[in-house]
């Protein structure tokens, strides 16, 4: 019997599911809490935290969804909250002045920088989750698939590399724009710091993509390889 067997591949994954879970991940997480924060923010008058504390409760939402539809709390789910924690927290940090807040913004991507660099030294880290979030449609089926990729070495080494990758990208970008706050106008910042957030953001999503791909590409050679020299050695 080979002693390196080919990646199993990923049952079929339902078409509705899957749209639904994107929508209620992007629209739980990302879309309404922007809406919620703005709106009290700039049409009622709310304080930054307190507007964010009401944000807050679109992703845990998601999570109460999560755990109703799966059973079982999902890890995405405890990462999200525990980063609304600390963004809640940096945002009870220093005056409220345009140059704190955009401090505070650094402060916040360079701790979900150290996050993920943190979750290095856990079981799994950081990346096998998000990653498991979004390659899967939350069947059991299809997460039983994903789990069992955890066997594989190549597989462990590419989920390691990327949480390394996003939590050391993370913390420069931080220290980056910090420091750029101080050097430069309010003005100027207020309009570079979201293009170095979502620049960021889409270089570590493309990198991440083009990672992935080679690194199964190279698993499933290594594995026709061994297969086929198994095979004339028999």
């Amino acid at each position: 019997m080979s002693a390196q067997v080919a990646r199993p591949a990923p049952p079929a994954r339902s078409g509705a599911a899957t749209a639904i879970g994107w929508i209620l991940t992007i629209g739980l997480n990302v879309v309404a809490p922007i809406i919620t924060y703005n709106t009290l923010v700039d049409d009622h008058g709310w304080s930054e935290f307190s507007a964010l504390l009401l944000s807050s409760a679109w992703p845990v939402l998601d999570t109460a969804i999560s755990v109703a539809w799966r059973r079982k709390l999902d890890e995405f789910a405890i990462v999200t909250l525990v980063f609304i924690v600390i963004t809640a927290a940096v945002s009870l940090i220093g005056a409220q002045s345009a140059r704190a807040l955009l401090i505070k913004d650094s402060g916040v991507t360079g701790l979900f920088g150290l996050l993920c660099l943190a979750t290095l030294l856990a079981p799994r880290p950081l990346m096998f989750y998000f990653g498991r979030k979004f390659a899967t449609d939350g069947t059991p089926e299809s997460t039983a698939w994903w789990n069992g990729l955890w066997q594989y070495e190549g597989f462990r080494t590419t989920m390691t590399r990327m949480t390394l990758v996003w939590g050391i990208a993370y913390v420069i970008e931080a220290v980056v724009r910090i420091a750029l706050a101080y050097a430069l106008s309010t003005k100027t910042m207020v309009t570079l710091s979201p293009i170095m957030i979502y620049g960021v953001l889409g270089a570590l999503g493309v990198w991440t993509a083009m990672y992935g791909k080679r690194s199964q590409a190279e698993g499933e050679r290594r594995a026709a390889a061994a297969a086929a020299a198994e095979a004339s050695a028999a």
